[in-house]
């Protein structure tokens, strides 16, 4: 942690709910984590057995983060990453990334989870050149994000703007969008959008999301991939534009398989 940071809630246990299931827990579960509760695998078994594609999304999906990071912080020099929505480390996360491609990268983490507030600590390890810091932030106050992150980035640089899998949580779709463009209009030209979300484009997987909505855990909408392309409004998208995660520049030599999360690259003019 970089001189400054500030050092996060130390009992955050206290907020955690291990009655219901909760998304980022679960999303840890199928990506092979140990930081989940009996209830979350339970939901998280269920939402397989009706979805059994669900696994590889979430291992597909972190694959997106490694190459869009790799991509973003390397063939377009950016250094300064803002990711909101972070969930629960696992392996790659953004810092591990962007630092390798870059040690001076600068990447402020945002969540309001109480459980990512518990290993936020871990979040927080950075190269020496650069600084990972943690902001303990609600997406639906997108101003207050932007001015608590404004006191570790320099705005008069090109971001990075991340919202990786998180856009579903705001049920509302208007409130989702407006939600984006505030945050875009923060960046300066040159900014990047880097995102991903679930899509409506399975029978099956929105099934499992129905059955995982009446849990009273907090729902997750499933878009069509329409709605997601309205995210970048304004924006200049990157080859290959808005397409499912696994078709996002794959590795040379390698097969992949489209699935049902979407997303892109897109530079603010």
């Amino acid at each position: 942690m970089a001189e400054g940071q500030r050092t996060p809630d130390q009992d955050p246990l206290s907020k955690i709910d291990t009655t219901v299931p909760h998304s980022a827990r679960i999303w840890n579960y199928w990506m092979g984590g140990k930081d989940n509760y009996e209830v979350d695998r339970v939901a998280g078994d269920a939402y397989r057995r009706i979805a059994p594609n669900i696994e590889t999304m979430a291992r597909a999906s972190r694959g997106y983060l490694i190459r869009t990071v790799t991509f973003v912080a390397g063939e377009l020099g950016i250094r300064q990453f803002l990711d909101i929505g972070t969930g629960l480390p696992t392996y790659d996360n953004t810092h591990q990334v962007a630092q390798r491609v870059a040690p001076e990268a600068r990447i402020v983490y945002v969540d309001n989870d109480p459980l990512v507030l518990r290993h936020a600590q871990a979040l927080l390890t950075s190269t020496p050149e650069g600084v990972t810091d943690y902001i303990d932030a609600n997406l639906h106050e997108p101003e207050t994000i932007i001015e608590a992150a404004g006191k570790i980035l320099d705005f008069e640089k090109p971001v990075a703007l991340m919202l990786m899998g998180i856009l579903g949580h705001i049920q509302d779709y208007e409130e989702a969008k407006s939600i984006v463009s505030h945050l875009q209009a923060a960046l300066p030209s040159g900014s990047y959008f880097v995102h991903y979300d679930s899509t409506d484009t399975d029978a099956e997987l929105r099934r499992a999301q129905e059955g995982y909505d009446d849990t009273g855990a907090v729902p997750y909408v499933l878009r069509s991939p329409r709605q997601v392309a309205a995210f970048y409004d304004g924006l200049e998208l990157l080859d290959p534009g808005i397409v499912s995660c696994p078709l996002w520049r794959p590795e040379p030599g390698t097969d992949p398989q489209p699935t049902d999360v979407y997303g892109g690259v897109a530079r603010k003019p």
